[in-house]
């Protein structure tokens, strides 16, 4: 390959009423390990200091001070948003998790169909941000994380939806994308027990020590607008997105963050990091456009009475005006229906994706939903 250019939870079984009971849990595991709060606060500050790079200067236009920034002119959280893990615990306690009986296909299904269409150019949801995408002789898997939470331990919230298969049913898998560290796409667990340890990872800047020290050889970093060849077949170019990034209290801001444009045979695929919406996508519409294919979050957009919205998660309503504005031809709706993030109803967003399509100018079939474990051949999806 060439470059060419926390929340807590408690633990439960997959398919059960969300619960929130982790910080009981903290404490227990406290005790019964004999770790005073004091140990605990002086390794989390140990662990910060000695695992967050300092870095000596500004290595791209991007940084200031050491810190990645979002496109100029993006939106800000306010300065009146306030997070509150507190509210957080209470306000998605009352959550009830009604999982709709089709909503993950059966293993052993979807193993078949993976077998049935390993000739065929396909994308198929594992979960969250996680899908196979099948192109010629590459098969790809974006953000990939298979662990029973979203966090360090057993920090974080817990799946409600398990993977469609086993991380050890994987097909193998040649190309690798991750878009950014929050802990819901860069799952450490996953990547030490990746079993295709060869594949081609491509990461934003300052993300490769997590696939280095984990076994992985093939990994190329990339700055916006930067883009690299990983065969006669796919060209891969890092895009701007509106996020940010944080894995400790000390490293905010550290690491890059962006989105995936693949390009193979005339088509265009832009897999979306986790965003919020902003006038950059009209210039990415004007200079890359028009998209075939646009995989763009739906969920973990409401965290009333915190806060109005979340400033870095497009609304349903937001991701199809996405859509519009890289004049993508079909849009993926991703990110919901397997952790609880945020307070609105888990299932929510797809009914709220589907029903904004008209107003702007696109028919519901051109917001595409995909169940667990579902296969769509990329025929199928343009058609």
């Amino acid at each position: 390959m060439s470059v060419i250019v926390g929340t807590v939870h408690t633990k439960i079984k997959y398919g059960t009423r969300h619960l929130n009971g982790g910080l009981k849990y903290l404490i227990k595991y406290i005790i019964f390990k004999n770790m005073k709060f004091y140990n605990f606060f002086i390794f989390l500050i140990c662990y910060g200091l000695f695992t967050t790079p300092n870095y000596a200067k500004d290595i791209s236009p991007n940084m200031i001070n050491g810190k990645f920034q979002n496109p100029p002119g993006s939106p800000k959280r306010s300065d009146s948003s306030k997070w509150s893990y507190w509210t957080y615990f209470k306000e998605t306690k009352k959550l009830k998790i009604n999982i709709p009986k089709d909503h993950i296909i059966d293993e052993n299904l979807v193993l078949q169909n993976l077998k049935k269409n390993e000739n065929d150019d396909y994308v198929a949801w594992i979960g969250h941000a996680t899908f196979l995408i099948k192109l010629g002789k590459n098969i790809i898997i974006t953000d990939p994380i298979f662990s029973k939470n979203a966090g360090p331990l057993f920090l974080g919230s817990y799946r409600f939806a398990k993977p469609a298969i086993p991380l050890n049913g994987l097909p193998k898998t040649n190309i690798l994308l991750l878009t950014h560290s929050h802990y819901d796409h860069l799952d450490i667990r996953t990547l030490s027990k990746f079993p295709y340890k060869d594949a081609n990872v491509v990461v934003p800047l300052k993300l490769d020590k997590f696939f280095k020290s984990r076994g992985f050889k093939n990994i190329k970093e990339l700055d916006w607008y930067q883009s690299i060849s990983i065969n006669d077949e796919v060209n891969i170019t890092l895009l701007p997105a509106v996020h940010w990034s944080k894995r400790t209290p000390f490293n905010t801001n550290k690491t890059l963050w962006g989105s995936f444009l693949i390009e193979y045979k005339g088509k265009k695929i832009l897999f979306a990091c986790d965003t919020g919406i902003g006038n950059i996508y009209n210039e990415i519409g004007n200079k890359y456009g028009p998209i075939d294919i646009l995989f763009i979050n739906i969920g973990a957009y409401n965290f009333k009475p915190m806060f109005d919205r979340s400033v870095y998660h497009t609304t349903p309503e937001e991701a199809v005006e996405i859509g519009k504005m890289v004049k993508a031809k079909k849009i993926i709706g991703m990110h919901w229906g397997t952790f609880v993030l945020s307070f609105e109803d888990p299932f929510e967003p797809p009914f709220r994706f589907k029903k904004s399509t008209e107003k702007f100018g696109y028919q519901k079939e051109d917001a595409v939903l995909f169940k667990i474990g579902e296969l769509k051949t990329i025929k199928e999806i343009l058609n």
